[in-house]
C-alpha cells in the first residue's frame, strides 16, 4: 500500500494522508469485534489487512512530512528525534501482550485442544471464543484511542505542505527521476538490509538464549526487552550526536559497531555472546530514520513518492529471517578446530547487512556535507 499511499499524499497533502491512515487503522482495530464473534480466520486477515494499510499510510505520510517541516540541513536529526519515541510504543505493546493477553489466555495445551476437537467440540469452541474475547478487548481500546487521535488531527492546524504543483501527478517523470538518483536507490537497498538485520537480531534473541544457553523462551524474551530499552536510550543519544557528526559518518560507524557485536555473537560463547547480541540494538537505533533522511534529501516534492520505496524496503524484514531460520535448522559448522553451532553461524546474515549499511554510510559521508 506504500505506492497508493504516496499517490494519495501527492494528490492531496500530508495531513489528509495521516487522516486516511488513522481512519484505516481504527477501522481495522474495530473489525476485531465482528472477527472474534464470527470466529473466521479469513475475517481476521481482512481486519489485519485494513489495519496495516492504515499503518502504511501513516508511515508513508509522517516521515517525509517531518523531513519537510524545517531546515533541510537538520531534517535527518528531526526525523531521528521524532522516531525516538516509536520504541516506547513497542515496549508498551510487549507489556500489554504479556499482561493483558498472554496471561489471560486459556492455559489448555495444544494436545488437549486436539483431544477436545474430537470428543467435545462445543467445549473447544467455548475455549476459543474466550481466547478471542481476550484479544478483542485491547484492539477495541486501541481503535477508540486512534479515533480520538484522528479527531485531534482533523481539527489541528498543521503546517501546510502543498506546493504550487501539488495536484499534478506525473508518476512516469517522478519514477524516472528516482531511478536515476543513485543515493536514493542505495538508500532503498540499505533500508531493506537494515530492516532485515533488525528483525533477525530481535527475533532470534529468543532462539539464541534457548539453543545456546538452555533458557526458557520467557527468560530469553526478557533480554529482548532489555535490547529494546537500549534501543530507545541509544536513539536519543544518537540524535544528539547528529548535531556534531555527519549523518553518513555516524551511520557508517554504528554499522561497523553492529557488525563487530554480531561477530561477538558468533564467535563468543555463553552469556557474553548473548550480551553482544543485545548490544547490537545500541547500534541499530539510528539507522532507519537516518537512512530515510539521507535517501530523501534534496528530492523536494518527489519525496512524497520516494518515501513509498523506503516503506516497501521494509519487506527485507520478511525475506531475510526465513534464511536465518533455515541456517539454524542445519547441523553444526566446523571451521578447522573451531566448531560453531548453526544458531551462532546464522548471525553471519546480519553481519552482511551491516556491511551493506556501512558502505551506504561511507558513500554518502564523502558526498554530502
Amino acid at each position: 500500500m506504500a505506492i497508493p499511499a504516496a499517490i494519495f499524499i501527492k494528490r492531496f497533502n500530508y495531513k489528509k494522508g495521516i487522516l486516511m491512515g488513522l481512519g484505516l487503522y481504527a477501522i481495522g482495530c474495530l473489525m476485531f469485534i465482528p472477527s472474534g464473534n464470527m470466529m473466521l480466520f479469513e475475517v481476521f486477515l481482512l481486519s489485519y489487512f485494513i489495519l496495516t494499510c492504515g499503518l502504511s499510510f501513516l508511515e508513508t505520510s509522517a516521515n517525509p512530512y517531518i523531513l519537510s517541516m524545517g531546515d533541510e540541513a537538520t531534517a535527518t536529526r528531526r526525523l531521528n528525534f521524532a522516531q525516538a519515541f516509536n520504541p516506547l510504543g513497542s515496549l508498551t505493546g510487549m507489556i500489554i501482550a504479556k499482561e493483558f493477553i498472554l496471561a489471560r489466555l486459556n492455559p489448555t495445551s495444544e494436545a488437549r485442544r486436539w483431544e477436545l476437537a474430537q470428543n467435545n467440540p462445543d467445549l473447544l469452541a467455548q475455549i476459543q471464543q474466550d481466547d478471542l474475547n481476550v484479544i478483542i478487548g485491547p484492539y477495541l481500546i486501541l481503535g477508540i484511542i486512534v479515533l480520538v487521535v484522528l479527531v485531534v488531527f482533523a481539527f489541528a492546524k498543521l503546517p501546510s505542505s502543498r506546493s504550487k504543483d501539488g495536484n499534478d501527478i506525473n508518476l512516469g517523470k517522478t519514477f524516472q527521476g528516482l531511478i536515476s538518483n543513485g543515493r536514493y536507490l542505495q538508500g532503498v537497498v540499505a533500508q531493506a538490509f537494515y530492516v532485515g538485520a533488525q528483525i533477525m537480531c530481535w527475533t532470534f534473541i529468543i532462539h539464541y538464549g534457548a539453543n545456546e544457553l538452555g533458557m526458557t523462551k520467557a527468560e530469553a524474551q526478557s533480554y529482548n526487552m532489555i535490547a529494546m530499552v537500549i534501543f530507545v536510550s541509544s536513539r536519543f543519544i544518537c540524535t544528539y550526536l547528529l548535531k556534531y557528526i555527519n549523518p553518513g559518518q555516524l551511520l557508517m560507524g554504528l554499522a561497523l559497531g553492529g557488525g563487530v557485536f554480531t561477530l561477538g555473537t558468533i564467535f563468543i560463547s555463553g552469556m557474553m555472546g548473548l550480551y553482544s547480541l543485545v548490544a547490537v540494538s545500541a547500534c541499530m537505533s539510528l539507522m532507519f530514520p537516518t537512512i530515510y533522511g539521507i535517501a530523501l534529501k534534496g528530492l523536494g516534492e518527489d519525496a512524497k513518492i520516494g518515501s513509498a520505496g523506503l516503506i516497501l524496503a521494509i519487506g527485507g524484514g520478511s525475506l531475510m529471517p526465513p534464511l536465518q531460520g533455515a541456517i539454524m535448522d542445519m547441523s553444526s559448522f566446523s571451521m578447522g578446530e573451531l566448531m560453531l553451532s548453526s544458531t551462532r553461524v546464522s548471525f553471519c546474515l546480519p553481519v552482511i547487512c551491516f556491511l551493506v549499511i556501512g558502505f551506504f554510510g561511507w558513500n554518502t559521508a564523502r558526498k554530502l556535507p
